[in-house]
This record gives C-alpha cells, sequence and structure tokens, in this order.
C-alpha cells in the first residue's frame, strides 16, 4: 500500500483554507485505500518527511513557502516525489510580475502592469484610474485593492497600521467584465467557469465563506471566448513549465469582447467550495478519483 504523506497547514497567510485543504485530501486519500499520514507543515518539515517515510507527499499548502518553490526544493533534495508543479515553475507562477512576463512571451493577452513599492503606490496614481494594487507574491486575494475610476488618491489602506503583505507591488491596469477560471490537469484543460459575487470583487471571504460567490459552469460564454480560455490555461500551464494541476484565472470584458490572463494558481484549493474539484466533477472525476490523480502524478524533478 502507498503511503502518502499530506503536508498542510504552515504560516502564510493561507494558513486556514490550506488546512481545510489537506484534510479533505487526506480523508479522499484514505478513501481511495492509500495509507495516509496528515502533517501540519512546520519550519523542520524535512524532520516531519524523514519521521513519515512517505513514498509520496501530497502538497496542500498554499501561499507563501509552500506554493512559491520552496518546499518543492526540500522534496527535491529528500527525492521525495511530490504532487503539483515544481521548483522553477512554482516560483514563477506566485510571482505576478514574472509570471506575466512569461505570458507575454508566450503570446497571452494580460492587463497593462507596473512594478511598484508600497511607498510609491502611497504618494501618487501609478496608473490612470480604476487599477488594482496587488501585492507581487501573496495568493487568495490577500491584501488586493482596487482605486476606482474618480478617485481622489492612492488606497489609504497602504500606509495603514494594519499593512501586512510587504513593500513590493504591482499596479495593474482594472478590467470591468467577467471574472473567469480554467483548470489543467496534466495537458488538458477541463471546463470555464464565471465567478460571481456581490463583493466590490472575488476577494478572501467571497473565494471561501458559503454564499460568498456563485460558480456557474460551464460559464455562459460566447464559443470562441470558451474556446480560448481553455486554450490559453493550457497554454499558461505550458509555458510556465506546471505539472500536476493548475487553475488559471481570467477577466472577461464582453463590451469589448476583450479577455486577458491574471495569474496561473500552482495549489488551487481543494476546500468544498473550491473551483478545481468542481471543474473536475463537471467532466466526470469525483473528488476521490481526482485526489489518487494527483497522487499518481506526482515524482520529483517537476
Amino acid at each position: 500500500m502507498k503511503r502518502v504523506a499530506v503536508i498542510y497547514g504552515g504560516w502564510s497567510s493561507e494558513r486556514e483554507v490550506s488546512l481545510t485543504s489537506g484534510r479533505k485530501m487526506a480523508e479522499a486519500a484514505r478513501a481511495g485505500g492509500y495509507d495516509v499520514v496528515e502533517i501540519d507543515a512546520g519550519r523542520n518539515l524535512a524532520t516531519q518527511l524523514a519521521e513519515a517515510e512517505p513514498d509520496v507527499v501530497l502538497n496542500g499548502l498554499h501561499g507563501p513557502w509552500g506554493e512559491d518553490g520552496c518546499v518543492q526544493g526540500v522534496m527535491e533534495v529528500m527525492g521525495l516525489p511530490y504532487s503539483h508543479s515544481g521548483v522553477l515553475s512554482s516560483a514563477l507562477a506566485m510571482d505576478k510580475l514574472k509570471s506575466k512576463a512569461v505570458f507575454r512571451q508566450a503570446g497571452l493577452p494580460v492587463a497593462e502592469d507596473r512594478q511598484v513599492t508600497r511607498a510609491e503606490a502611497a504618494a501618487a496614481h501609478p496608473l490612470k484610474p480604476p487599477y488594482v494594487i496587488k501585492p507581487v507574491a501573496e495568493g487568495s486575494s490577500f491584501g488586493v485593492l482596487i482605486v476606482r475610476e474618480g478617485a481622489n488618491g492612492p488606497a489609504k489602506e497602504l500606509t495603514g497600521p494594519n499593512w501586512r503583505y510587504g513593500d513590493h507591488l504591482m499596479a495593474e491596469e482594472f478590467i470591468p467584465g467577467r471574472e473567469l477560471t480554467v483548470a489543467v490537469l496534466g495537458d488538458r484543460s477541463l471546463a470555464v467557469t464565471e465567478i460571481t459575487t456581490l463583493r466590490d470583487y472575488y476577494d478572501f471571504d467571497a473565494k471561501y465563506e458559503a454564499g460568498g460567490s456563485q460558480h456557474v459552469i460551464p460559464a455562459d460564454l460566447p464559443a470562441h471566448v470558451t474556446e480560448a480560455a481553455m486554450e490559453f490555461a493550457l497554454k499558461a500551464h505550458q509555458a510556465l513549465g506546471c505539472r500536476g494541476a493548475t487553475r488559471s484565472d481570467f477577466r472577461y470584458d464582453d463590451k469589448r469582447d476583450r479577455l486577458v490572463i491574471l495569474e496561473t494558481n500552482t495549489q488551487p484549493g481543494m476546500t468544498p467550495t473550491s473551483l478545481v474539484p468542481e471543474q473536475a466533477a463537471f467532466v466526470g472525476m469525483s473528488f476521490e478519483d481526482l485526489v489518487a490523480w494527483m497522487i499518481e502524478d506526482a515524482s520529483c524533478q517537476r
């Protein structure tokens, strides 16, 4: 029986989401007949893994450290087969500016952006409003601020005492319209989901709170937009050198028929409200089957 270490938790801002993702994956792996050990990942992860003696590591971490190539490097050094993407592709995808540079090189449509420090973004508009401020390397929409058209000045939160998302930011053109996402498993795109929410944007609460958002699958789109989103998601996955499961997010301005890719997530959520399990179910793959696929896909040198 294959012994699977499911790592989750950690200490990033996405810890709570990771705990839920990891525990759900552990349940599914046990139901699938695997010998499962659950690990709340600490800074002594190498010791935790050595003591667990797994055949495979199923990565349920989200956010910095678990999603940016660091933990992937630990597993490469230890020679432990692991799920999802490797060191370089994880690091590239986590950095929004670097991943967009790869997207541009691959011919994918992206929004205008500018690299800024927090001080620069707080002192003057880095782009003409409306625009979005994003931390370069955070997930789950943490630290995302929208500066609306007609705003008198930059977002005040940037200088507030509660800011904890670092000084390296990206200012990005705000694309009005619809929020779309596409999951990729291996070498195929699964479906296009439209995400709707009553909030200002698809923020952390909209992502993870029950009722925070609605997922329409398949998205009600013109055929050429569906085809383009599916194609672009797979192309992004390949251009970044990703493996396993990814999820790419898009904005579609239907008034201008403009589709842009925002980012690719190399550790997409596996919670009850998550998008990848929904898309897998849509194409006939149960949650248990999806987790088993991730385990069997695991390898080193990814």
